[in-house]
């Protein structure tokens, strides 16, 4: 399950061992074609925490990360950055980019 960041909360990203966190908007395509990849991602890779962090509505969080293209996906571990994704990627290649950065 994905979970829906709001009021710019992190504290369940921060305290998650591995996260996905994908930085996307409403008017988006490309996140409206992400969104479903990660959904599945969600439900079969049970070792990863997923969020979803509306960049409209967490303004702060995108000014804090840095996010100036959308969609943008974040590997984070222990609440650091380890990996940064840019744009949409199909379900093969957003699996395998989540892998290799665990």
């Amino acid at each position: 399950m994905v979970k829906k960041i709001e009021n710019n909360n992190i504290t369940e990203i921060e305290a998650a061992a591995l996260a996905v966190v994908d930085f996307s908007a409403s008017w988006c395509g490309p996140c409206k074609m992400l969104a479903p990849v990660i959904d599945e991602l969600a439900e079969e890779m049970t070792d990863v925490a997923f969020f979803n962090v509306d960049v409209d509505d967490n303004a702060e969080l995108a000014v804090k990360y840095g996010i100036q293209s959308v969609p943008s996906v974040f590997l984070m571990k222990n609440g650091e950055i380890a990996a940064r994704s840019i744009g949409f990627q199909p379900k093969a290649q957003m699996q395998a980019w989540i892998a290799s950065n665990k």
